[in-house]
């Protein structure tokens, strides 16, 4: 098999280059700095390896490439490496939570195990010195300790208990190297030692002796890692106070056959004052004690705790992982009597002790740097430094292969991406970076901060060309430049969009604040510049959660005022979510949006009215952002494409967009929530940004793998026919047919005795009946938008309108208009916490009369005989005067007299679904 023959830095040779999906994980930036980063390879091959997102980075160094393991859908939460550094296991948090064994030989996952019995994941994993057993801790409120033999095939649990609460959040574990069958976790606050015999017999020998600050008679401070004695009958356990808690073992050092009655005695015999400073890191190797604090020291002591040598530097920051390598150094030749395999050692006249390692070591900190330290030299190399805070601003340069990424710490950084070399950076001290942007011409950077600053740089020195603006009272969420590089313009937290404009100050070019305008009182999503199709001049739009595109009059515009020439409102219920301008794919112009229902619409840049509503890509979350790719040299002219991001994915989209789903495809970018991305300009590379992820990430595009996925996907009609109930053969498809031909017969008349006129198309004005007759209920406005969808379809080619649609043109209506989602019962529940209030039983309710009201008086107002007609059918099954009495309404409006009949006074939601429309409510 690939994982028996597989041999170190193998992994590296496969190709990569022929990938078969639309989108491949190219190259991952930042990672994650409270995790653990271990050292594979040192020497000529300097291999790291750790996890940025959910992603496991297998990096070369020296030779600047990457290797990704590929499988988690959530953020992976700890990993462990065996003794060998051949296996590594990975954990994460969230909805189906994942462990996953990898061989790091061949990059294969041999162990993947989906029952992690528990629903909130893993919060610590550990695995023994045989590499054959992992210990889980679960990130539950009740934690639950599991023992997994992952060699075997069924993957099962060996044994397993659940934690007290009283022994605190159990954070990390580690097995004893000398005995599989024993393990230690600690809390901030307690320490659990674990014995495991044989299946479901797991005991912790703690659970009797909580400790407590008399169990020491001393300030400890709290736990932060705990490791076994080399001596093997003592534990050891580092504290925020530089202290280590030694642990007595009293047991007897043969594994029993049954775990004993009584815990065996676990004593803290003594606390050791190691140092002033807080122990992050404790580990044992071979003979030696090693510690690492966050003053970035690394001190190495005997078995007696006698301090042997130190390793520090005024660089390094708090340190989270030591990783040691697994290659000797050549040392000189041991002394007589050394007993330090790890160390040579020899003394001198004086007595003193000097000491020389023969394994260099990478340090990672919790401020995102690594140092590879060479201990023959102790040469502190800086190998990498990453963004410590969250990464929202990502742009790419719009003629050279530059990205720059913007993070919250301030550090503003320049990517070389085809070679991926890191070019430039600058620190911001005074607030993080929210957004970035490069004008057309690439001459400048523009970054908007969170305390609403704007800096104009220079697109290479990144040093600021004017003094910073300050107009923005929040944080500045977008930034923009027009295409002639003229105007800049940023939306920020206040609602508000400000214009800055380029001028000419004596006789050099400048930038200043033009005016600004609070236009939306709503979160803005979007702010867009375009070009006036006759005059050339730019076109600035802002989109916002209001529902409101508002359109600014730029060359009217004077200083500190913003004039706005109109303002137009999209959504009827739905809330706009992200804007960009459509390709000239026919003689009309378009602008696009993609709203929270899973719908994208087409609008009519000059009318604003609603082209085209379409079904957008379903991904499990709405569409965050949209840009129009690039086309590259070798793209075939009358093809284009989207990308987009959802709240953690990102994809790619065929144009034209027509609710085909096999058009569509996304990949798993940031699971915690991408915040922004970037298109190179040739169109090849789409950048993400993870936000509080802290990373972002280079994918490459593969356009022939979507288009492949399209065309096996069906051609005209075969994908829509899939996306109805039982496809083209099944009942909902000739229910469909039934009722379009019954429509045909009604449009000539039920009785008439004339021959029979059978087409394939109905009236535009049937539509609705049709929509209705089939279970989708629009409101007015959709029908409007349907009706017009069609009429004017071909209008701007002919100057013609349609009356008529055909039954596949009708599928594809119905398809694109009706709801992405079914309407759930925690909808109407939330529409009653927002209209009701508490009646006495504490449910919310809404009053029959204020019931009533709504109904005629907001939204889409009925009028009291729609109301009681539709009343009517609902409660008592029938219309009007067809079968039994007619409603009588000579003394009261017939919804009055419905109402008091039929509905009662308090309305909840439960009552209004059940009783009043007649559907089933589930369990």
């Amino acid at each position: 098999s690939l994982v028996w023959g597989a041999t170190p830095g193998m992994l590296f040779r496969k190709n990569r280059d022929r990938s078969l999906h639309p989108l491949d994980l190219s190259w991952v930036f930042g990672y994650n700095s409270s995790l653990a980063v271990h050292s594979l390879m040192d020497g000529d091959d300097r291999v790291l390896l750790y996890v940025s997102s959910h992603i496991v980075v297998v990096h070369d160094i020296l030779r600047n490439r990457q290797f990704h393991l590929q499988g988690h859908t959530n953020v992976i939460s700890c990993l462990c490496v065996s003794e060998d550094k051949r296996w590594v296991a990975t954990a994460d948090q969230g909805p189906d939570a994942l462990i996953i064994v990898w061989d790091s030989y061949s990059g294969i996952p041999v162990c993947t195990i989906f029952e992690t019995h528990s629903e909130d994941g893993i919060c610590a994993i550990a695995i023994s010195q045989d590499a054959k057993y992992l210990v889980t801790i679960s990130a539950a409120a009740v934690q639950k300790v599991c023992v997994w033999r992952w060699t075997l095939p069924t993957d099962k649990v060996i044994c397993s208990t659940e934690l007290k609460p009283e022994f605190g959040y159990q954070d990390y574990v580690i097995f004893n190297p000398q005995n599989p069958h024993e393990f230690v976790s600690n809390s901030k606050t307690q320490v659990i030692f674990f014995l495991w015999v044989r299946q479901s017999q797991l005991w912790d020998k703690t659970t009797t002796c909580l400790l407590s600050p008399q169990t020491f008679k001393c300030l400890v401070g709290q736990f932060s890692q705990s490791v076994f004695h080399f001596n093997n009958t003592q534990a050891l356990t580092g504290t925020s106070a530089g202290k280590l808690v030694v642990w007595d073992m009293d047991n007897p050092r043969t594994l029993p056959e049954e775990l004993p009655a009584k815990p065996h005695g676990i004593t803290a015999t003594k606390v050791v004052a190691m140092q002033k400073e807080s122990l992050a890191v404790l580990q044992v190797l071979e003979s030696c004690i090693v510690t690492g604090d966050v003053e970035g020291q690394v001190k190495f002591y005997d078995g007696q705790l006698r301090l042997l040598t130190i390793y520090s530097h005024d660089k390094v920051g708090p340190i989270r992982s030591i990783s040691f390598s697994t290659i000797l150094r050549d040392p000189p030749s041991d002394p007589p009597g050394s007993s330090q395999p790890f160390l040579t050692s020899w003394s001198d006249s004086s007595n003193s002790v000097s000491l020389t390692l023969n394994r260099n070591f990478i340090l990672s900190t919790s401020d995102a740097t690594m140092f590879h330290v060479a201990t023959d030299s102790t040469n502190f190399e800086r190998i990498m430094e990453e963004a410590k805070r969250a990464v929202n601003a990502i742009a790419c340069h719009p003629q050279d292969p530059l990205v720059a990424m913007g993070s919250h710490c301030g550090l503003l950084k320049v990517w070389e991406y085809k070679q991926t070399k890191y070019l430039v950076s600058r620190i911001f001290t005074e607030a993080g970076i929210q957004c970035l942007s490069y004008d057309p011409e690439g001459h400048f950077l523009a970054a908007g901060f969170t305390d609403g600053s704007v800096y104009i740089l220079d697109a290479i020195s990144l040093q600021s060309i004017c003094k910073e603006f300050q107009f923005s009272q929040g944080p500045v969420t977008h930034i923009s430049f027009s295409h002639d590089s003229k105007y800049l313009a940023t939306a920020d937290e206040n609602y508000s969009v400000t214009v800055y404009k380029r001028v000419l100050e004596n006789g050099s070019r400048c930038w200043e604040h033009l005016a600004g305008l609070d236009s939306h009182y709503k979160p803005i999503r979007s702010i867009l510049f375009g070009v006036h199709s006759d005059s050339k001049e730019p076109r600035l739009l802002s989109l916002g959660e209001d529902r409101q595109l508002v359109e600014y009059d730029l060359k009217s515009s004077i200083k500190d005022h913003l004039v706005v020439t109109h303002r137009d409102r999209l959504e009827q219920d739905a809330v706009p979510l992200c804007l960009t301008w459509y390709p000239q794919l026919s003689t009309e112009s378009f602008f696009l949006t993609a709203n929270n229902c899973y719908k994208m619409k087409l609008y009519n840049t000059t009318t604003k009215m609603c082209r085209k509503t379409l079904l957008g890509p379903i991904y499990g979350s709405p569409l965050e952002k949209i840009q129009i790719l690039p086309r590259t040299s070798s793209a075939d002219p009358q093809q284009h494409y989207l990308v987009y991001i959802t709240k953690d994915k990102v994809g790619l989209q065929m144009l034209p967009i027509d609710g085909n789903p096999h058009k569509s495809s996304a990949f798993i970018c940031h699971p915690d929530g991408a915040s922004d991305f970037a298109v190179s300009h040739d169109g090849r590379y789409v950048f993400t940004a993870g936000g509080k992820e802290r990373t972002f990430m280079k994918w490459k595009i593969n356009l022939p793998a979507l288009d492949a996925a399209a065309f096996l996907g069906g051609e005209d009609l075969i994908p829509f026919y899939n996306l109805l109930d039982g496809g083209r053969d099944g009942k909902f498809f000739r229910e469909l047919e039934d009722y379009f031909y019954y429509v045909q017969l009604c449009s000539q008349g039920i009785r008439t005795l004339e021959r029979r006129q059978v087409s394939t198309h109905i009236p535009l004005e049937e539509i609705p009946s049709v929509m209705r007759a089939i279970g989708f209920y629009p409101s007015e406005k959709e029908i409007e938008e349907m009706i017009n969808e069609v009429k004017f379809s071909k209008y701007a080619d002919t100057g013609e309108e349609v009356t008529k649609i055909n039954l596949g043109d009708f599928i594809k209506l119905y398809i694109n208009h009706r709801p992405a989602l079914s309407l759930s019962m925690k909808t109407i529940q939330r529409a009653f916490q927002i209209l009701g209030y508490d009646n006495k039983k504490g449910d919310k309710v809404i009053d029959r009369g204020d019931f009533l009201l709504l109904l005629q008086c907001r939204g889409e107002k009925m009028t009291e005989d729609e109301l009681a007609e539709c009343l009517t059918t609902l409660l008592r099954g029938r219309r009007p005067g067809e079968g039994g009495s007619e409603l009588d309404t000579s003394d009261l409006t017939g919804a009055a007299a419905l109402s008091e009949e039929d509905i009662p006074a308090e309305i909840t939601a439960e009552i209004f679904v059940r009783d009043i429309l007649g559907l089933p409510i589930a369990e």
